[in-house]
Formats: structure tokens, C-alpha cells, sequence
């Protein structure tokens, strides 16, 4: 069975890295052992009750090495289902937690972020790669949930600036001038992903989105 066959490499792998650790395993400890019971003086016999305390010693280590092996196996098992769902993903429109906004080049571009609750004023800044702020938009008063504004790629000059990743912020307070909690929401299509890290990174457009980070999936349009 699978089941055999991967219980029998767990306990060998385990044996394995006992043995580099520690110089012995348990089957070097038997051989051992049985050696010296061999040649042993049958006047001035060894002391059994010691081996047999340094084995069970032994075993407990060896289980412990088993155990650490097959709770690293349960955890690249784990990576591997979410490197397979996200690598499902792809051609799929997403949503996700995130402060990022794509401009592409002859058109304008949604930010989109949800509102705790209604507010009554409402300003989104947009930050290039260095952090510094291009764009101020007053959006007014919006409801609570999601809200989506539309950004026309010009800085504050009202110069068009280059496509690309930018990041924005939203600042938002209610009638009695009490900050609003606002999130940064990303929407789009996955277009690929990016397995070298810890974490598979999916490439929505020009922006990057953690898997962890997507609150829903659906079919794009």
C-alpha cells in the first residue's frame, strides 16, 4: 500500500538524520548490543538493566525524529496544495485585500476600497514606487461597503503620468469628523504566478497579490 511505503520511508528518513546527528541509530545500538553480550565475561556479566535503559533512551529519540519528519511531510503537503490553488486560479477575476492600483496607458483607472461604515468625507492619495504622494482626490461623501473611484492617471498638475504600479491611501471620517476604517481592495484577472517564495504570488496584471490575501474567486467575465 501508499500507506506502507511512506510510513517505511518517514522511519528511514527519520533513522537517517538520527544517525548524521547523533553517530548511532537504533539498529547500530542492537548490533552493538549483541556484541557485547557475545563477548561479554561470563563471570562478571554486564549490567542488562542498563542497555536496556539506554535503548528504550534511544527509541525515544528515534520517535522523536519521526515525529519532526512527518510533520515537515505534512507541511510541504500543505505547500503544495496551495501552490496547485493558486496556479488554479489563473484566468480567474479575483479580489483582494491590498492599497494597489495599475494605470495603463489611454485609460483611466478604478480604486476601489469598502467603507466601514458611511462617511461624509472621503480623500484618496496616490503614491508612486518612492512613496510620495502625486494624487489627491476628494471623493466626497460615500456610502459603507464597497466603493470604487475612478483615477484619470494625471498627477496633481494634472500631468498624465507613466503607466505602471502605484500604491493609494483613503482617508475618511463621518459627520462628527470620526475616522472611517477603510481597506484597500485590488480586483482582476490572474494573468500568472510566482512560485519562488514561501508564499505563491499572483500577478494581476502588473500588480502582485499574496494568495493569503484574496477574499473571493469568480469566473472572468
Amino acid at each position: 500500500m501508499i500507506t506502507d511505503a511512506t510510513s517505511a520511508a518517514t522511519t528511514a528518513s527519520a533513522a537517517a538524520a538520527m544517525k548524521q546527528a547523533t553517530g548511532m541509530n537504533k539498529d547500530d545500538f542492537l548490533k552493538l548490543f549483541v556484541t557485547q553480550l557475545q563477548n561479554q565475561d561470563p563471570l562478571n556479566p554486564q549490567d542488562g538493566t542498563q542497555f536496556i535503559s539506554q535503548l528504550a533512551q534511544l527509541t525515544q529519540v528515534e520517535q522523536a525524529y519521526n515525529t519532526n519528519t512527518n510533520l515537515q511531510n505534512m507541511l510541504n503537503q500543505g505547500s503544495n496544495a496551495g501552490t496547485m490553488a493558486a496556479v488554479s486560479l489563473i484566468g480567474k477575476q479575483v479580489e483582494a485585500t491590498g492599497s494597489q492600483v495599475e494605470l495603463a496607458s489611454g485609460s483611466s483607472s478604478a480604486i476601489n476600497y469598502n467603507l466601514g461604515k458611511s462617511a461624509q468625507t472621503v480623500t484618496v492619495s496616490v503614491l508612486d514606487a518612492n512613496g510620495k504622494v502625486v494624487k489627491t482626490i476628494n471623493a466626497g461623501a460615500q456610502n459603507s461597503g464597497s466603493n470604487t473611484l475612478a483615477w484619470d492617471g494625471t498627477d496633481n498638475s494634472g500631468a498624465q503620468l507613466t503607466p505602471g504600479a502605484y500604491s493609494f491611501s483613503v482617508s475618511a471620517k463621518d459627520a462628527a469628523g470620526t475616522a472611517v476604517t477603510a481597506t484597500g481592495i485590488v480586483r482582476g484577472k490572474v494573468n500568472g504566478v510566482d512560485m519562488s517564495g514561501s508564499t505563491p504570488v499572483l500577478s494581476v496584471g502588473g500588480l502582485k497579490i499574496n494568495l493569503t490575501d484574496v477574499t473571493s474567486v469568480s469566473e472572468a467575465a
